[in-house]
């Protein structure tokens, strides 16, 4: 699923190409997304300028004068922006088809992303209850260890709960605590003040080379200009059970907490 990384690059990749522009037409091919698209959408955004594109955790809002568009890329979507008169493809299920003769192709093979229309976002009930964003100047160690206070779910699992930090997958909490040095199925609630510092700081450190190589790409993702991602060239132990620790040379470990593969040193992450 993509994560915060990847839905930023697309973001960015979006702004300076969308932003400023007016929608059209809306073309829905395929309305069955995990949530359907609304019968409406097409009246709604026809004629609306976009003035800005932000994201929340996993999200993107688009903002337009009288309400937002709200785009989620689920498992496997990506938002492309195509020439006009690039013929759609499989699973290409909506088009914002703007003034500059472009399109803004969202493209989801599992139909597990979804494209809503949204009038208070911070009302909305898919992102209300959404925690502390990464690069938020009050997220850091205190945060972190005033949040896990009692907890006992590993700290991993703590790290992926959206309602304490939004946008932060598989990915990056595997990444983020093979830096901090802190072994995935720790309980958060026995961490330190000083340990919650680290993995802060790692978190943001990890979230950031991320972007700078466009996000990761393992069998989907594309930023809205069609080309992959490169961070998964730098991932230390996510995928690579079996393989020598960057660090020390042990072998990585895989396992499986809450239904998700983890990986980590079992020399270096205590």
């Amino acid at each position: 699923m993509p994560e915060l990384p990847e839905v930023e690059t697309t973001r960015l990749g979006l702004v300076t190409r969308v932003v400023g522009r007016r929608i059209l037409d809306v073309v829905v091919r395929e309305p069955r997304l995990r949530w359907p698209v609304p019968r409406d959408l097409a009246s709604r955004l026809r004629g609306a300028r976009v003035d800005g594109i932000r994201r929340r955790g996993k999200y993107l809002l688009f903002d337009l004068s009288a309400g937002h568009l709200l785009v989620h890329l689920g498992m496997s979507g990506t938002l492309t922006v195509v020439p006009g008169d690039r013929p759609a493809r499989r699973h290409d299920h909506v088009d914002l088809v703007l003034d500059s003769g472009d399109i803004v192709r969202f493209n989801d093979p599992r139909r597990f992303g979804a494209v809503l229309w949204v009038r208070d976002p911070d009302r909305h009930a898919l992102l209300a209850g959404l925690g502390m964003e990464p690069f938020d100047e009050a997220f850091g160690g205190e945060y972190l260890h005033r949040a896990s206070r009692g907890r006992r779910v590993p700290v991993k699992q703590f790290l992926m709960d959206a309602h304490v930090v939004t946008g932060i997958g598989n990915i990056y909490a595997n990444e983020s605590l093979f830096a901090a040095r802190i072994r995935p199925s720790c309980a958060a609630g026995r961490l330190s003040r000083e340990r919650m510092d680290r993995l802060a700081g790692e978190v943001r450190a990890t979230l950031s080379r991320a972007l700078a190589a466009g996000g990761s790409t393992l069998r989907d993702f594309v930023g809205s200009d069609g080309n992959p991602g490169h961070f998964q060239r730098e991932y230390a132990v996510y995928g690579r059970a079996g393989e020598p620790c960057p660090a020390c040379g042990a072998a990585v470990r895989a396992s499986r907490h809450s239904g998700r593969a983890t990986f980590h040193c079992p020399a270096c992450q205590r």
